[in-house]
């Protein structure tokens, strides 16, 4: 078996155990979008990539408003952006600068769920009255301390658990004379687990009646 063959065969049983035992957290999620006056997402690093997974896209729900702060994104650099991430504080700045409050849902993306950033803006977004819905790693986030001042981790700040089922550290493979693992997993599961997410939204949506405003590709 090549080292690509491994990968995806381990990546697609942990896309399937995801997608098995994480249906009742999307279905609670969801209930909670359906409800909301905003429902606003977020991320940091690379997991800015599953916000942006969720803004903007054909099939996606026109409505979602994202909180896309360029230096937490990675193409004003990695070491930025992993500094920033830590920052006590710089969370207070973006809830100040974007409108949250009662009646929203934030879905907030981070595989370890233990910087500063994402752990303060689901505090701060909850006292704001907001709901947080929380798409993390718990294998990994269960097994690091936290770099948030309160001492707590994502997923014991949301009001739903999404788990992307991935492995502490997030890459899979072992390759004889790497010092490091390869092939990770966060991205392609939460990417998954997101449009699981806005499908199910917009099901709920259109069982009571509601009419989804659902964006259509711009390319058809």
């Amino acid at each position: 078996m090549t080292g690509a063959e491994e990968f995806m065969r381990r990546a697609l049983a942990i896309a399937d155990r995801a997608a098995s035992t994480q249906i009742d957290a999307i279905r609670q999620a969801a209930g909670l979008v359906v409800d909301a006056r905003v429902f606003w997402v977020f991320g940091t690093g690379h997991s800015h990539l599953i916000a942006e997974e969720l803004y903007g896209r054909a099939g996606g729900l026109a409505d979602v408003r994202a909180v896309l702060e360029p230096g937490l994104m990675l193409h004003e650099g990695l070491l930025k952006s992993s500094l920033l991430e830590r920052l006590p504080g710089m969370a207070d700045v973006l809830l100040q600068t974007n409108d949250i409050g009662a009646g929203d849902v934030v879905l907030i993306a981070s595989n370890s769920g233990r910087n500063a950033v994402p752990v303060e803006f689901a505090v701060g977004a909850r006292t704001k009255g907001a709901k947080v819905i929380a798409l993390t790693s718990l294998a990994h986030s269960t097994t690091v301390s936290s770099r948030a001042p309160g001492g707590q981790r994502l997923f014991e700040v949301a009001d739903v658990v999404i788990d992307n089922c991935g492995e502490p550290g997030d890459a899979l493979i072992e390759v004889e004379g790497s010092p490091e693992r390869t092939g990770a997993t966060s991205t392609l599961v939460g990417a998954l687990l997101a449009q699981a997410l806005t499908v199910e939204i917009v099901t709920q949506l259109a069982a009571r009646g509601d009419s989804p405003n659902v964006l259509r590709s711009l390319n058809v």
